[in-house]
């Protein structure tokens, strides 16, 4: 029975509970529902900007990081066309080198050839003077040696003299 007891109240006590209830929340309604529904409203409009605000953050990232991919293609692009263009003036300047280096390498070879012809030439020149002198002093020395003596001279001339007239 005490479980009966508990679970009936007696008249007075429903009307006053309710009187009460309904005074509280008639003062609840009137004082304090506008201004929490007013915060709740608000508060679910500042979450909803949030949420706005990270969509829209999320898309300015998604552009910017699109952004920075195209950016960082191009900047690839640009390098491989730096150094292209980097070796290919390398070569370039390697070559151009390469043929001054052997015309100037022909035109010294070409002058060393045409002094060494001169020096050669020069160089046979003067032997054949000195042959020629050293050939001259031996004729002299010979015929001075030949015409010393009377004797010699003398079939010298007619041995001259009998080639010519054989001639």
């Amino acid at each position: 029975m005490v479980l009966i007891d508990l679970l009936s109240a007696p008249l007075g006590t429903i009307v006053w509970t309710s009187a009460a209830f309904l005074i509280v929340a008639f003062l609840l309604k009137k004082m304090a529902w506008k201004p929490i529904l007013n915060t709740l409203r608000e508060r679910e409009e500042f979450i909803d900007k949030s949420l706005k605000s990270a969509e829209e953050a999320k898309e300015q990232m998604s552009q910017l990081k699109s952004d920075n991919e195209k950016l960082l293609a191009e900047a690839r692009t640009e390098r491989e066309k730096i150094l292209k263009e980097a070796r290919e003036m390398k070569e370039k300047i390697l070559s151009d080198a390469k043929k001054a280096a052997n015309e100037e390498g022909d035109r010294i070879v070409t002058a060393a050839r045409a002094e060494i012809e001169k020096e050669k030439a020069n160089a046979v020149s003067d032997i054949r003077k000195q042959v020629a002198a050293l050939s001259v002093e031996i004729a002299e020395k010979i015929l001075k040696s030949e015409l010393d003596d009377q004797k010699k001279q003398e079939g010298l001339i007619e041995d001259h003299l009998n080639q010519s007239q054989l001639n």
